[in-house]
């Protein structure tokens, strides 16, 4: 299953289990790495205008959670596959990932969606800025992992 999620991120077929979960680790850190900029840039200061004075809604606790991913994206700039640590990072970022979406999708979208937040023109704004954002990310090179969102 790992071989085959890669052989689609990368379009090739690793050769090795520790390639595999290098091309997994990376592709992940990038795609969280931008997701973690369009909600601090764009989400959390429009929940925060549509929602101050919600009970329900703690945008704070969301900005320490990317904290926390950012900081463990951040060890995979000094650890490679096969390292001491590289397969337990991975796991604690991606329980965290869960648990951060999972807040998401049952306190906060459905928050927002009973606001006045404009959803379509938020959206639009996501995906513009998401583009922008992989259009800088392609034109590096998707080759290295770590917290890159200070250089896009």
């Amino acid at each position: 299953m790992l071989s085959k999620s890669c052989s689609r991120l990368s379009g090739k077929p690793p050769t090795t289990i520790s390639e595999a979960k290098a091309t997994l680790a990376q592709r992940a850190c990038e795609e969280l790495s931008i997701h973690t900029m369009l909600e601090e840039e764009l989400l959390y200061p429009a929940a925060q205008q549509a929602l101050p004075d919600s009970d329900k809604i703690d945008v704070e606790e969301a900005y320490v959670e990317h904290f926390l991913v950012k900081t463990l994206i951040s060890k995979f700039e000094t650890l490679k596959a096969g390292d001491k640590g590289f397969d337990a990072t991975f796991k604690v970022m991606s329980e965290m990932v869960e648990h951060h979406v999972e807040e998401e999708e049952q306190t906060l979208f459905p928050e927002l969606r009973k606001s006045s937040c404009d959803l379509r023109t938020l959206g639009d704004k996501i995906a513009k800025r998401k583009a922008e954002l992989q259009s800088k990310l392609d034109a590096v090179g998707s080759r290295s992992v770590g917290d890159k969102t200070a250089t896009l």
